[in-house]
């Protein structure tokens, strides 16, 4: 009994201790911005003593047109997470249900692209977009961003689309449904928990997407927000405060998306007893 009582107590302490070594940073993090003029990094006792308020906040919101680029990570972010799981659950669902030559050394093919470094494929990423007349256009980077994306999308959603009973598509098929109604009206809605874990991962990873936002978007007003911190960045880096009230404004979207979906991880098992016996 003692034995069992121990082993719970240092479980927990070991994972309050883990907890804290990942949450203390954060909390200092949203302290040092209600420091006011934080020219170096504020000491323990300053920042628990700073009164909470949003006027760092207000001053990074209104500098160096920080508004603008985030409605364009916004606009950006956005479109290529809505782009890339839509087509990624279609290219799945084609993946998943039908037949056709050389499926699996085509699935393949796909998931070798997964393994090529962003660093390797940028220049003839960037040759095809220059050869479209896409380059300082968000239309270029939504192609990678999407094209990108769907790959992920495709490998995760396969599995899922896979575990869906055949013969759900029987009453669609009876009512004369074809496989966009049986991919729209079944498949979409029983795997919601896998598509908002894919929604959640390819909109924060376009929204910290530096390299090919660099790389092709010319235009200072059209600039994402990651180059916009790194510009923050170089430019006030003795301002702690306000470097930190960039950075927890740069974050709140991830933090809201993950709020908005992280329900749907726990409605597994949607398709138990849809099938009878």
């Amino acid at each position: 009994m003692k034995t069992n009582v121990i082993s719970k107590i240092l479980v927990y302490t070991s994972l309050i201790c883990g907890v804290g070594i990942f949450i203390i940073p954060f909390i200092y993090m949203i302290l040092t911005t209600f420091v006011d003029q934080a020219y170096s990094l504020p000491r323990p006792n300053e920042v628990l003593s700073a009164v909470p308020n949003l006027n760092n906040y207000e001053v990074v919101w209104n500098k160096n047109n920080f508004f603008r680029y985030f409605l364009n990570s916004l606009l950006v972010a956005g479109v290529a997470t809505v782009g890339s799981v839509f087509l990624g659950a279609l290219t799945a669902y084609a993946f998943a249900r039908f037949e056709f030559p050389f499926k699996e050394i085509i699935f393949r093919v796909f998931l070798f692209t997964m393994m090529i470094p962003l660093v390797l494929a940028i220049v003839p990423q960037f040759t095809i977009i220059k050869s479209l007349d896409l380059v300082n256009t968000y239309y270029g980077l939504w192609l990678i961003y999407i094209g990108g994306g769907v790959i992920g999308s495709t490998f995760f959603l396969r599995g899922f689309f896979q575990s869906v009973p055949k013969e759900l598509e029987e009453s669609v098929l009876m009512d004369g449904g074809g496989n966009w109604r049986i991919f729209w009206n079944i498949y979409l809605p029983l795997t919601k928990p896998a598509l908002a874990t894919m929604a959640i991962f390819a909109f924060s990873g376009t929204w910290d997407e530096y390299f090919v936002a660099l790389t092709l978007i010319k235009d200072e007003m059209m600039r994402t927000l990651p180059i916009a911190l790194m510009m923050f960045q170089g430019q006030y880096a003795s301002n702690w405060a306000w470097i930190f009230a960039a950075s927890i404004i740069a974050l709140l979207p991830i933090v809201i998306i993950y709020v908005i979906f992280q329900k749907k991880f726990v409605q597994g098992g949607q398709t138990e007893g849809g099938v009878k016996g």
